[in-house]
């Protein structure tokens, strides 16, 4: 008797979980096929070209920021 009862516990559990598993599987069929097929994005690190652009100061410029430090006499105080 317990043979009988342990036999068709183990199968009523079996067919449960093999049900589960083709209720999740038609559930889900159709993303698991997507995530299979998924094409990961390539990480190529991105290059950035930053042009920076420093006008020179021309040679008359300067002559007339060399008087520049003589006016600092007026923060003095």
């Amino acid at each position: 008797m317990f043979t009988l009862v342990a036999a068709t516990l183990f199968s009523a559990a079996f067919l449960l979980a093999a049900g589960t598993i083709a209720w999740m599987f038609a559930a889900y069929h159709d993303k698991m096929v997507a995530a299979l097929l998924f094409q990961p994005i390539p990480q190529t690190p991105q290059v950035y070209h930053i042009r920076v652009s420093r006008p020179r100061v021309t040679h008359r410029l300067r002559k007339a920021d060399a008087a520049a430090p003589a006016s600092s006499s007026l923060f003095a105080a």
